[in-house]
């Protein structure tokens, strides 16, 4: 899988296409044995992806290109990574049992004067959460149930919208409108790792290592010991 990575001395001479060819086909077999229920085939795809580069690729192309915050550094300072920095940024990932901890920062909420705190991962370790990611979500995707709409590939608000409406249309019926209080910010750690059991073990230290991570806020190091961190890749919440 990583025999492309030889011929490539540009970042502009990646093939873009056949690279997400290739990271596509990998995710439908991931997806195809997760229904089938084999466990085995499901982590051996998963090691298969997250060690391919193709998708090391486009987890870099991702974070420094694609992202509105790619803009935005994490506690080493380090943004806006240059093309001719993002292929050994592509031979720097791997996924491991380490991660740096997080930039705290505040933004407005919108409508009031208050501030809600994101803690931003380093480029590196962003780059690492979207390779995770690109493994874990067609296992997940797999399993979920269909009428689910939050951090889902290829979902939006109008699809949950035109869902609501297709079940209500014909009597009336009650609509509940609910809202966990801090849903991210409370979340259980050892609940959310059990729910991890069948994934490869790197690839749930790794998850791990994020969780306890913390942040710095100025020159404190503040651990964390619930919640999910707010202002990187999704990976842990698509989950």
């Amino acid at each position: 899988m990583n025999k492309d990575k030889t011929k490539y001395t540009n970042w502009t001479d990646l093939e873009w296409r056949k690279l997400e060819k290739t990271v596509w086909k990998l995710q439908k077999r991931i997806f195809r044995a997760k229904q089938k229920g084999n466990v085995k085939l499901v982590k051996q795809l998963q090691k298969l992806l997250v060690n391919s580069f193709a998708a090391k690729s486009l987890a870099v192309r991702k974070v420094t290109q694609d992202n509105r915050g790619r803009k935005t550094a994490g506690i080493d300072g380090v943004k806006a990574i240059p093309p001719n920095r993002r292929l050994q940024l592509v031979e720097e990932l791997k996924i491991s049992h380490k991660a740096a901890p997080l930039r705290r920062i505040y933004i407005p909420k919108p409508g009031t004067d208050e501030k809600r705190p994101l803690s931003i991962p380093t480029i590196k370790d962003r780059a690492i959460q979207k390779l995770v990611k690109m493994a874990l979500e067609p296992e997940w995707e797999a399993v979920f149930e269909p009428n689910s709409y939050g951090f889902r590939p290829g979902r939006k608000c109008h699809d949950a919208i035109e869902a609501i409406y297709t079940s209500i249309n014909k009597k009336p019926k009650w609509v509940l409108d609910a809202d966990i209080s801090k849903c991210f910010d409370k979340i259980n750690h050892n609940y959310l790792l059990g729910k991890l059991e069948d994934i490869p073990k790197r690839i749930k230290k790794q998850i791990k290592a994020w969780l306890k991570a913390g942040y710095m806020e100025g020159q404190n190091l503040f651990p964390s010991s619930e919640g999910t961190p707010q202002g990187g890749v999704s990976v842990l919440r698509s989950t």
